[in-house]
């Protein structure tokens, strides 16, 4: 049996349901999820190992950010995430939130799919919440704007079609090497993972501005055996928004830590000690620098050239 591998980009709005599907067929979460818009900041890549009876091979899916029309520093860096997944795909995926409706938003995001020059799947997303009537309508209307490979109805969440969404994915990829070992199941350092972790449990417990005018630089990852030390900096653009953080005697941080040293301690497999520190830094979101520094393979790289040199 032929062996098919390859980089598929998922690609569509905001809260269409990418890091749902990411997480859904990697079968592990590796990326944070919530309803709020923008997320997701950073490509992010699964790994899918596959071996069925008809099919077998290895694909290497790349959560992007969700498409919009970017007015910051840190927008414009999330659609560069995406124009360069794109440019390294052999497959896009275009996920396609069956509940919300919008012609315009969805040609800006067909115009990158149609621009990458790259075989497209379309994937219709939480079908489990539609009128069965209202779907094949829908589909006929995808089907008048582009020639797709396929297009495949399914529910991220409820896990509804991906079996068939697995297949057709290895079927359209070309035959190639096994690029990652099988017990791999992303690309991301740990350290991270719990950045993103603690990011997640600040959009889920905190409103209005305040989720979007946050970042999480970890500043200290040790692991050992049976203890990990993080240290972590929350960033946010003014003083008010710090005090809303730390909230009435430090109690909407320590929520925050104690939600997220769970989950950490989940991924993890060991006893976690975290801190956390509020810092305000005014308009980060449109620092260019302050954006850059924000990409996990620029912290690495950061972090290697700090070592000393023996």
């Amino acid at each position: 049996m032929a062996f098919h591998s390859g980089f598929v980009s998922i690609l569509g709005r905001p809260n269409a349901g990418k890091s749902t599907l990411l997480n859904a067929l990697a079968g592990e979460k590796l990326a944070i999820v919530s309803p709020k818009p923008q997320t997701t900041r950073n490509r992010i890549q699964g790994i899918v190992h596959v071996a069925t009876g008809s099919s077998e091979g290895q694909v290497i899916l790349i959560d992007t950010p969700g498409v919009h029309r970017a007015d910051s520093a840190l927008g414009r860096k999330m659609m560069v995430e995406v124009r360069e997944a794109l440019a390294g795909s052999d497959l896009i995926l275009l996920l396609a939130d069956v509940l919300n409706d919008s012609a315009a938003l969805d040609r800006f995001v067909l115009d990158l799919a149609r621009q990458a020059g790259t075989p497209v799947l379309l994937v219709l997303n939480k079908i489990d919440r539609l009128e069965k009537s209202k779907l094949l309508p829908l589909i006929d209307r995808w089907r008048k704007l582009y020639e797709f490979r396929e297009i495949i109805p399914i529910s991220a969440l409820k896990g509804d079609g991906l079996k068939i969404l697995v297949e057709r994915m290895v079927n359209a990829l070309p035959q190639g090497p096994r690029y990652f070992p099988e017990d791999q199941l992303t690309d991301q350092p740990m350290r991270f993972m719990a950045g993103e972790i603690i990011r997640e449990q600040i959009l889920s417990a905190t409103r209005e501005e305040v989720p979007y005018a946050t970042a999480v630089i970890v500043e200290r990852f040790e692991a050992r055996e049976k203890l990990t030390r993080i240290t972590a900096a929350i960033y946010c653009d003014r003083a008010s928004q710090k005090r809303i953080l730390i909230g009435k005697g430090g109690q909407m941080l320590k929520k925050i830590g104690t939600a997220a040293r769970r989950q950490i301690e989940k991924m993890l497999g060991t006893q976690v000690f975290l801190q956390l520190f509020v810092k305000v830094e005014p308009g980060w979101r449109n620092s260019r620098q302050f954006v850059e520094e924000l990409d996990w393979r620029r912290q690495l790289e950061n972090l290697v050239g700090a070592r000393p040199r023996s």
